[in-house]
């Protein structure tokens, strides 16, 4: 590459990374507050429902990205990747802003949760459209031999924006007091993604069409019809079911596995203490990204699906014990109480009800707040946050960061394995549709899922009921995993770039 050309591909880099990075921090500041908006959107008589009923408002978002991914990327076949995606981040800011402004549960009841579910419907039509947009449009500018490696950078920008979204959450919460936070605080997230849109969307203006397409376009080789040639055409359908069943199946759920519930299994199921969780969460978030950029150079030399296939397999191995470590770790069970410890407790005369408070601290420097609410002598409801100590914190950090390579293996070359897939004047809507039924439904509905299986064990009385959630993400991987190394033949793949 000349220094012109050098110089070419990284203001593109630039340009969509940003973008599609705004849009994942939209789209994830919701799952990164769920356990917060579930006590603001939702009824607060039953806790658990109310997080059951975040999450999978959480998954509605994902449920949908694949209808966006046929509307945006059939527009994106016929007038352009540039536009197209433009007009994506537009309706994630917007949405997400809204979000931020919706009145509590309290203040407008069921209304509510209803409009929540909408702009979160809206949001997940709008990153159908942005992915498939960025990342082909990186591949269209991207030299021969080094699609990998471009693409890869892309790929950074989901754990980035993800990242991002863990900080602005801890600055608001360590700028706020936890009264502030709890009642308003909570929004600023959600405000702050208008500015970043903005921002992204004048530096979008300014650049130029794919050469790629523009070139189609200029020569009339672009499709009329570009759902009916992905999914009516038998040859492309095969390599769409092929992506989808033998590739983002499994990438998927080890992207929501390594990730989002790693952070709902510490918070809910652990019982950590939520900034913690984000701050070491944001660690190991930290110290894995560069990954995404090694493997996508790596499978620019090797090729990409042994990589995708070994990241895979080594999920589904390794996932038990390492919850099951991560578990016990911090489990206040095996610790040592000391045996001073402080209960306090609080009556509101106006509903007869009253809240006991017990703070626990143990030797090793673990403590935990224990809060029962009890209404009418009867407890309604029981929370407990457990702080824990430095070593116990880098040992978590260790086990999610091992997980985070795992996302790494099977994320990182997953866009230029799509895009070389399928033609340039079928692409946007060809790849899209498998990544995003792949992300969207098999791993967006993984922490509903989970949570769920989790909390069905745990009322069972199952003794390593904390397990049982990773049932899910281990049975669809390993299905991806056989089908994959079975019929995916990368000698195949079409190079129209």
């Amino acid at each position: 590459m000349s220094k012109t050309s050098a110089k070419g591909i990284w203001k593109v880099i630039s340009a969509s990374s940003m973008g599609t990075m705004i849009e994942w921090y939209d789209f994830y500041i919701f799952g990164s507050l769920a356990v917060v908006l579930s006590t603001k959107f939702f009824p607060g008589d039953n806790p658990t429902a109310a997080f059951l009923s975040t999450l999978a408002t959480f998954a509605a978002g994902f449920v949908v990205r694949p209808f966006g991914a046929l509307f945006f990327g059939r527009l994106g076949d016929i007038i352009g990747r540039k536009y197209t995606f433009m007009a994506t981040l537009l309706l994630m800011g917007g949405s997400t802003f809204l979000i931020g402004c919706i009145p509590s549960y309290e203040t407008i009841g069921f209304l509510a949760p209803v409009l929540v579910l909408i702009l979160r419907l809206l949001q997940g039509l709008a990153l159908g459209g942005e992915y498939g947009g960025a990342a082909t449009y990186v591949a269209e500018h991207a030299p021969e031999g080094q699609k990998g490696y471009w693409t890869s950078w892309i790929q950074t920008t989901a754990t980035v924006g993800l990242f991002i979204s863990l900080m602005v959450i801890l600055v608001t919460k360590n700028t706020l007091s936890a009264a502030a936070f709890d009642s308003w605080g909570w929004r600023v997230p959600f405000w702050i993604s208008i500015v970043m849109v903005g921002v992204s969307y004048l530096i979008r203006k300014n650049m130029d069409e794919s050469p790629v397409f523009a070139k189609a376009k200029k020569e009339g080789t672009t499709s009329k019809n570009p759902l009916k040639e992905s999914f009516g055409n038998r040859y492309n359908l095969k390599f769409v079911l092929l992506a989808l069943f033998g590739a983002t199946m499994g990438q998927g759920v080890v992207w929501y596995t390594g990730q989002f519930y790693a952070m709902s299994f510490m918070k809910t199921v652990m019982n950590i203490n939520s900034s913690q969780v984000d701050s070491l969460l944001g660690i190991a978030l930290l110290l894995g990204t560069p990954f995404f950029i090694f493997f996508g150079w790596l499978s620019d030399k090797i090729g990409r699906k042994y990589i995708m296939m070994s990241g895979m397999l080594l999920a589904i191995l390794f996932y038990r014990p390492i919850y099951r470590t991560m578990y016990t770790t911090t489990d206040v069970e095996h610790k040592t109480e000391i045996t001073a410890k402080t209960t306090q407790t609080v009556e509101n005369s106006n509903n007869g009800s009253s809240v006991t408070t017990t703070t626990k601290n143990y030797t090793d420097g673990t403590s935990a707040v224990e809060k029962k609410t009890y209404v009418t002598k009867k407890e309604a409801q029981k929370n407990i946050s457990i702080t824990i100590n430095p070593s116990d914190k880098w040992t978590l950090v260790f086990l999610v960061f091992i997980q985070v390579l795992f996302v790494t293996m099977v994320y990182g070359p997953i866009a230029a394995f799509l895009v070389e897939m399928f033609p340039t004047k079928i692409r946007y809507t060809s790849m899209s549709l498998p990544y995003h039924v792949g992300n969207g439904i098999f791993g967006g509905l993984l922490p509903a899922i989970s949570t769920y299986f989790v909390t069905h064990a745990k009322e069972a009385g199952k003794p390593d009921f904390y397990l049982d959630g990773l049932w899910y993400p281990i049975i669809i991987a390993s299905v991806c995993f056989v089908i994959g190394m079975i019929y995916i033949d990368t000698k195949n793949q079409t190079t129209h770039l």
